[in-house]
């Protein structure tokens, strides 16, 4: 039988027929037709029954797939946090990196969906209750990111974990931003340049020298030698030493 409150929603002529038409849709293709709903009638205006008459569901399987209105427009993102998980599921022989490249894979699929993600980012912007989940959202990346680091690397001190979590989760989310408004794409990065960026971001963190203690000498370049007269006064060998290590740090 029908949904008789199906019935009472007008479909909105903007979305394809296909749109309206099909029987069945992914947690994804039902979000990606509210979003545009909510582009042209407003989040507030628009209804659950709206979404899934528009969708071409019941609003029980409406229910069944999202709590809420409010759940709905973020249903990729749970999508891509389940699979972050089943990437991180997997051994891999460096986890910093591990970590670089979910972000990577993050950014490549907001980039091949950038069309919709560019209505979705306008639609966030313009609601207040959305914006506030939006920063949730973008939380869980960050603590997924870390929490995977410090079950990986029990050796690491957790302080760094979730500093270069948030690093990481923070140049993600500023290059994914720049591309999603700006007016030229071809100046931006793409997932490859992204990956650069995210590899260097491990690199100034350098987790495996801070996390591995070891008996060996430091590197030459971290040695100081100096060589002064046996007459040399106490306060003046210290402050040469003083000197020559500032210039070493500026």
């Amino acid at each position: 039988m029908p949904d008789p409150s199906a019935a009472s929603a007008r479909p909105n002529p903007i979305l394809p027929p296909v749109a309206r038409l099909a029987e069945a849709r992914s947690r994804v293709d039902v979000a990606d037709i509210a979003v545009r709903l909510f582009q042209a009638q407003g989040y507030e205006a628009t209804s659950t029954t709206q979404i899934a008459a528009a969708a071409g569901v019941s609003r029980s399987t409406f229910f069944r797939q999202f709590r809420s209105k409010d759940d709905v427009i973020f249903a990729d993102h749970d999508e891509l946090l389940e699979q972050i998980d089943r990437y991180f599921a997997v051994e891999h022989d460096d986890p910093w990196l591990a970590v670089c490249d979910a972000a990577a894979l993050v950014f490549e699929r907001f980039r091949e969906r950038l069309e919709i993600v560019r209505v979705r980012d306008l639609v966030v912007r313009q609601t207040s209750v959305l914006r506030d989940r939006e920063t949730v959202m973008v939380s869980r990346y960050e603590k997924i990111f870390s929490a995977y680091l410090r079950r990986s690397l029990l050796g690491v001190d957790p302080v760094i974990t979730i500093q270069f979590a948030a690093a990481v989760t923070a140049t993600h989310n500023f290059e994914l931003r720049r591309m999603i408004r700006a007016a030229d794409s071809s100046q931006l990065l793409d997932t490859a340049g992204l990956a650069a960026e995210l590899h260097a971001v491990r690199h100034r963190f350098d987790p495996p020298a801070s996390s591995q203690a070891t008996d060996t000498a430091p590197p030459a370049s971290e040695l100081l030698v100096a060589v002064f007269p046996a007459s040399a006064l106490p306060e003046d060998v210290a402050r040469v030493i003083e000197n020559r290590l500032r210039s070493t740090f500026i």
